[in-house]
């Protein structure tokens, strides 16, 4: 990851990164920064063979022309992509069900949540608040939904794993690029590019509260798996402390803190 020596032919490390991670002293590389590595380069070489087709495949639905199909050109409009370029890039999203949250993992929690579970109650979040003067709910739901996207291929990165902030979110940035490329460019793709960077900058009053809305989830999830596994799961409500942004933010953070505040008196 950030401290293990890359492939200098990733799409995804930039020619300077490669010359920093060249002179990385490897002798300190943790076991955990190596796996991070190789579940990385394991996402890519994975949708790379999902491309492949099966030798001696047959299309069953003759419904289904196989000439023009697989075009990678976008409609005209540039609004909408090939249906080639679509199914690639649903396809790479696919790990975004699969891949558990990583916080989760690292205490043990059994068929704990995906990333795409995170953000789909997220997503209803957005979907059930009530309106707020200059907030746009329905820009909070799309942003719910590709915020977190970009963890298709690089992963969840937790602070646990010593990722510097901005290498992170360098990471995040690149694999979206990549994705885009996938959709085969266009007005959705720079929608989801324009999205995301406004979240990740923290740019707009919609990215306020989708950011407290990634908060909220989290904390209630914690609520959750307390209840279901007997745990004491402290280290997630401690680390959102005084971070929320917004009077909703807030004021749902803190029903949560009264409902687990009565569970453990009880």
């Amino acid at each position: 990851m950030m401290a293990a020596k890359a492939n200098p032919n990733s799409p995804f490390l930039s020619s300077s990164s490669s010359t920093h991670y060249s002179s990385f002293p490897f002798h300190q590389v943790s076991l955990k920064k190596v796996s991070f590595l190789v579940d990385f380069q394991c996402r890519k070489l994975v949708f790379a063979c999902s491309k492949k087709p099966i030798p001696g495949s047959v299309n069953l639905d003759p419904s289904i022309s196989n000439s023009g199909s697989g075009s990678s050109k976008n409609d005209s409009d540039g609004a909408s992509s090939s249906p080639s370029n679509a199914i690639d890039f649903l396809t790479l999203c696919h790990s975004l069900k699969t891949t558990k949250r990583k916080g989760w993992v690292n205490h043990a929690i059994k068929g704990s949540e995906s990333i795409a579970d995170h953000m789909y109650r997220m997503s209803l979040m957005a979907l059930i608040v009530g309106d707020l003067p200059g907030v746009n709910r329905e820009r909070c739901i799309k942003m719910a939904i590709v915020h977190d996207i970009a963890e298709a291929i690089v992963g969840d990165i937790t602070p646990s794993d010593g990722v510097p902030k901005a290498e992170k979110s360098r990471l995040e940035q690149a694999a979206l690029t990549e994705m885009c490329k996938v959709l085969g460019g266009g007005m959705r793709a720079e929608e989801i590019k324009e999205l995301w960077q406004e979240y990740e900058n923290n740019a707009s009053l919609e990215a306020n509260l989708v950011k407290d809305f990634d908060k909220v989830e989290m904390i209630l999830q914690a609520l959750e798996y307390e209840s279901e596994h007997g745990k004491v799961l402290d280290e997630f409500f401690l680390s959102t402390a005084g971070k929320f942004q917004t009077e909703i933010g807030k004021s749902w953070a803190a029903e949560i803190h009264l409902r687990r505040n009565s569970r453990l008196g009880n």
